[in-house]
Order: structure tokens, then sequence, then C-alpha cells
């Protein structure tokens, strides 16, 4: 089947199939006479297995830890259990981050009179310096992200 076909059925658009053969999340496709990509139904059994791990919130480099636990047949389940238990971690962590990212932001906004003068406790809160000393926190966008750990590595390489 085309990568149209194949993005049809996976449900993973053809940019985003052609993103993870680039990355080597599926293998490189084959390729027609005419050099078309050619997928099979095993490669849309990966891409569905890919877009489901997306839409549970892994990232890219979890996925890739699942699919290495999913191909290897020796795997534990234990290994896998491990991720998805660090996974919700992630996630708990982050969504505590945003309720307080929004209890800010209510805050300031219950602060802003919302009319025809300049003034705004907004505007005056995000030019304020930050509080901590030090380094500059690491960011990877508006929640921090889990930093890999060599303990998080551990088990995900297929065999």
């Amino acid at each position: 089947m085309n990568i149209g076909e194949a993005s049809t059925a996976s449900k993973v658009s053809a940019k985003m199939i052609r993103y993870y053969e680039e990355i080597g999340l599926i293998p490189p496709a084959n390729r027609t006479d005419a050099g078309y990509r050619a997928y099979t139904q095993s490669d849309v059994h990966r891409l569905h297995f890919i877009r489901r791990a997306r839409d549970l919130g892994f990232s890219v480099a979890e996925i890739r830890d699942l699919l290495g636990l999913w191909n290897n047949k020796s795997r534990q389940s234990s290994d896998v259990k491990r991720l998805a238990q660090e996974h919700i971690e992630d996630l708990e962590r982050r969504i505590e981050s945003m309720l307080q990212m929004a209890g800010t932001l209510k805050t300031l906004i219950s602060c802003c009179a919302g009319d025809d003068r300049p003034d705004c406790p907004i505007l005056h809160t995000l030019e304020q310096p930050d509080d901590n000393d030090g380094e500059p926190e690491a960011r990877t966008g508006a929640v921090q992200r889990r930093r890999r750990t060599p303990a998080s590595k551990k088990g995900s390489r297929s065999r």
C-alpha cells in the first residue's frame, strides 16, 4: 500500500510517517519501481502502536524504548510496567506544574481590572526578575520534561 493508504489505515499522517521513518521509529519503507514508498500490514501495525503510544503522551524516546520491548520476545513485563509507571509519574508532575501555573494565572486575572487603564498586574508580574538565585532552570516548553536517568534506560534495548 502507498503512504496515503498506510496513513488512512494507521490514522497517522503521511508527514508523520515520513518523520518516524527519518528518526528510525519505523524501518525505511520498501520502494516501488517508480520510487514510491510501499508499506505492508506489519508497517501499519507498527504505526498504529506508535500512534497509540503518542495518544498516551509517551515521548519519542519512550516510544523507542517501548518498541524495543515490544519487539523483544524475551522481554519481561516488569520492564514495560516500569516504563509506564515512570511515564505516569512524569504526567502527574506535569499536571501539578500546570495546575500551579493555572492557579497563578487565575490570581493575576482576578487582580487585573481589565479596563481602559494601562496598569496591569499581569504584565507587572511578568516583568519581575525570577525569585530563584543561581542558574536558570532548563526548559523545554511550558512544563519541565523528565530527564532520563541511567536507571530509566535499563532493559530498554532490544536484543
